[in-house]
C-alpha cells in the first residue's frame, strides 16, 4: 500500500497541476494540517531535477503565507481555536506565563520549528495567541521555512539518483521514522510548553 502512495505522489509530481498541490499544502501545513510539504517537494524535484529552486520558492512562499493564517488563527480566534489546543496539550492554565517566556524568546522557538519536523503549526497558532511581533515572526518564518525547503530541494536536485534509490529501497523505514518524528515533536510540545 505505502508503495502504491508513493507512486501515486511522484506521479502527481510529474503533472502540470504539483505546483498548485505543493503551494496549497505548504499553506494548511504552515496552520492546521498534519502532512508536511517534503512528501511533495521529494517527489517533483525528483522528477524534475531542474526545477529545484522553484520548488522550493513556491513551498516558502506557500508555507509563511499559511504561516499567517495561524497568527491569525491565535490572534483572532484564540477563545474557539486556540484555547482548545491549549486544553489540549494541557497548557491552559499556564497561559500567563509561558505567553510573557515564549515573547521574550519566541522568535527562536518559531525558528527552531520552521526548519524541523517540529509541528511549526502550532508555534504559528501560539505566536499570534501571544502577539509576537510580526516582524521577528515574519523574517525567522522566512528564513526557516527557506533555509529548510530550499535545502532539501537542493540536495535532491544535487544527489537526486541515489536518494531516489535510497528513498525507494527504503520506504518503509523512512515513513516510519518520519512518522516518529512528528508524534515526537507533538509529544515535546505537550512537554516543554
Amino acid at each position: 500500500m505505502l508503495r502504491r502512495l508513493y507512486d501515486r505522489v511522484l506521479s502527481l509530481a510529474a503533472t502540470r497541476h504539483a505546483e498548485r498541490a505543493l503551494a496549497i499544502v505548504a499553506f494548511v501545513e504552515s496552520s492546521v494540517f498534519p502532512i508536511p510539504p517534503d512528501a511533495l517537494i521529494i517527489p517533483m524535484v525528483i522528477s524534475d531535477r531542474r526545477k529545484w529552486f522553484r520548488i522550493a520558492l513556491v513551498s516558502t512562499v506557500g508555507s509563511v503565507l499559511g504561516a499567517f493564517l495561524g497568527y491569525a488563527i491565535g490572534a483572532l480566534f484564540f477563545d474557539v481555536v486556540g484555547q482548545p489546543i491549549l486544553a489540549f496539550y494541557g497548557k491552559a492554565d499556564a497561559f500567563g506565563d509561558l505567553a510573557l517566556r515564549y515573547n521574550e524568546w519566541g522568535g527562536w522557538a518559531v525558528l527552531f520549528a520552521a526548519l524541523t519536523p517540529f509541528p511549526y503549526k502550532v508555534l504559528t497558532i501560539f505566536s499570534g495567541v501571544t502577539g509576537l511581533n510580526l516582524a521577528v515572526f515574519t523574517l525567522v518564518s522566512i528564513v526557516g521555512r527557506g533555509a529548510r525547503f530550499f535545502l532539501v530541494a537542493w540536495l535532491l536536485h544535487r544527489y537526486g539518483a541515489p536518494i531516489k534509490g535510497f528513498i525507494e529501497t527504503n520506504l518503509g523505514l523512512l515513513f516510519t521514522l518520519f512518522m516518529i518524528l512528528l508524534i515526537g515533536g507533538f509529544v515535546a510540545i505537550r512537554y516543554l510548553f
